[in-house]
């Protein structure tokens, strides 16, 4: 069922090219979306445009976010194999693969039941093992942490505290922040001093991130 053909590796291969003229530098992000058939993670009806760089509705009024982001935040990252690595929204599962395929041992939560389940069952389809876990981001997986790496694809009007506690020393958070369309993609650290400090690498546009507390989204 889950086809991967000379048409869809051809594409993927000129969506490459593309991403690392866009800026895209680290060659496993790279190799890892190679690896990654995105098409299997759209409806069919997107068949055709499923390596066009944007982003696409996947229901539940969350999207797929546009290759280029996905390979932008996965650099970011800079995942070493065997990192443990906290994804907060699985979303499509797309950005799961990727941080699989590179090594990381994930942790993904979704609260989107009907997400969560569709991510669960063509992951596995693909032979992905990462830890799936359906619900609130916010709080993260306490019983997991640390993690080496954060991950949060979805725009935060704040950074939780929760997922802050849940990071190593020396771990990175990359995060959408802001609230409004445009959103500022951030990489957190901590110091030597345990001060956290945050770098801005431009703007991007992301869904919001839900949260139970706060009944507007």
């Amino acid at each position: 069922m889950l086809e991967d053909n000379y048409r869809h590796k051809g594409l993927r291969k000129k969506l490459l090219s593309e991403l690392s003229e866009k800026g895209i530098t680290d060659t496993r992000v790279l190799e890892a979306m190679n690896k990654v058939p995105r098409h299997f993670f759209l409806s069919s009806a997107f068949l055709e445009f499923a390596y066009e760089n944007k982003a696409f509705q996947i229901g539940a009024g969350q999207t797929i976010s546009q290759p280029f982001t996905v390979a932008f935040q996965s650099q970011l990252l800079k995942i070493e194999k065997g990192m443990k690595v906290l994804e907060v929204g699985t979303g499509s599962g797309y950005q799961t693969a990727v941080l699989c395929e590179m090594g990381a041992k994930v942790y993904s939560i979704e609260r989107q039941k009907l997400l969560h389940d569709n991510a669960k069952s063509l992951l596995m389809k693909m032979g992905y093992r990462p830890n799936l876990v359906y619900g609130d981001g916010y709080k993260g997986l306490p019983s997991f942490a640390p993690f080496d790496r954060i991950l949060i694809t979805c725009a935060a009007p704040s950074i939780p505290d929760e997922l802050l506690l849940q990071m190593k020393q020396k771990g990175l958070l990359v995060i959408p922040f802001g609230e409004g369309e445009v959103q500022e993609m951030m990489v957190i650290h901590e110091d030597e001093h345990g001060h956290f400090q945050s770098e801005v690498h431009g703007k991007f546009s992301f869904v919001p991130m839900l949260e139970k507390r706060n009944s507007q989204h």
